[in-house]
């Protein structure tokens, strides 16, 4: 594969990439930073290797709003199993604990359980993850053999519906969708999951079906990338920077100011329409619908800029 001319790498907006199995976050960035042949990229969530599904890829300045697009929720469809426990919590790792009877759990049962999960739970994340302790992450010291003590904290399960249920005789495996917050471990979620259903359990399966607000079916393959990378439509495949934040409000500058709002510069409420109620970060336009920014209130009343985007 050929990277596209330097003279093109100049896209913008953020590129929903379909992660495959076998590919780390950074190893998505990377490739798409060949393909693109430009390096301002960021993604949007890290996904562990095995697991597919949504990445937004955020090119250029539109990586200035990756933190954004983190807020929102995800959507995850996910299968537990029912028997076994790993030490990773997901078949990856060597199995440190297996049922010696079969498994007695009715559909009804896994139900009952799941929906006393929906809402905020609190976790304690895994010793395999990314997390940081003392300056190391903590699957670093979990392959050195050691465990060290995490702190439990507190994420929202908003939604979680079962999607299947398989008895085979030696173990359970319950499927389900889960639309969660930001911070959330599914693979502890199946671990705690099985734990009030009186069993060791791992995850064996996950994909994102969601991220920031993107569907799967929105993203697109390494192979497609390529083509309309080739072709040269893949402008017309990516999701523009303020699209990809539209849950924040969308104001409008009066002509007049537009050019001190690109500045820097405070602006009286009266400036903005519709009128501006709150201190939460909200779009801000010009009256031809340029995106300028995403700004707030601040402390005194006046209109603030928090980032501007230079036409």
């Amino acid at each position: 594969m050929k990277p596209m001319k330097q003279e093109q790498a100049n896209w913008e907006g953020v590129l929903p990439v379909y992660k495959p199995a076998g590919f780390t976050s950074h190893d998505v960035v990377a490739k798409a930073r060949r393909l693109l042949g430009m390096k301002r990229i960021g993604h949007t969530g890290t996904l562990d290797p095995q697991v597919t599904g949504v990445l937004p890829l955020c090119l250029g300045r539109a990586t200035r709003v990756v933190e954004y697009m983190q807020e929102l929720p995800k959507e995850y469809h996910a299968t537990l199993r029912l028997g076994i426990a790993t030490d990773t919590e997901d078949l990856t790792g060597t199995i440190t604990e297996e049922c010696d009877r079969p498994v007695e759990v009715t559909e009804e049962e896994a139900k009952a359980v799941l929906e006393r999960f929906v809402g905020t739970i609190s976790q304690v994340p895994p010793m395999y993850s990314a997390l940081k302790v003392d300056g190391k992450r903590l699957y670093e010291l979990a392959r050195e053999g050691k465990t060290v003590e995490r702190k439990s904290r507190e994420v929202t399960i908003y939604e979680l519906e079962m999607t299947g249920f398989a008895d085979t005789g030696s173990h359970v495996d319950i499927s389900f969708r889960a639309l969660c917050s930001k911070g959330t471990y599914i693979r502890t979620l199946c671990v705690d999951i099985g734990r009030t259903l009186g069993y060791p359990s791992t995850m064996v399966k996950l994909e994102r079906t969601m991220s920031a607000g993107i569907p799967a079916d929105r993203c697109l393959t390494f192979e497609e990338i390529e083509r309309y990378v080739a072709d040269g439509s893949l402008s017309e495949r990516l999701i523009a920077t303020d699209e990809a934040i539209d849950y924040m409000p969308d104001h409008t500058v009066a002509e007049v100011k537009a050019a001190a709002a690109l500045q820097g510069q405070r602006l009286s409420l009266s400036m903005i329409s519709p009128p501006v109620t709150d201190s939460q970060p909200f779009r801000l336009y010009k009256e031809d619908r340029t995106f300028l920014g995403i700004y707030g209130q601040d402390e005194s009343g006046a209109i603030a800029p928090i980032k501007v985007f230079l036409p």
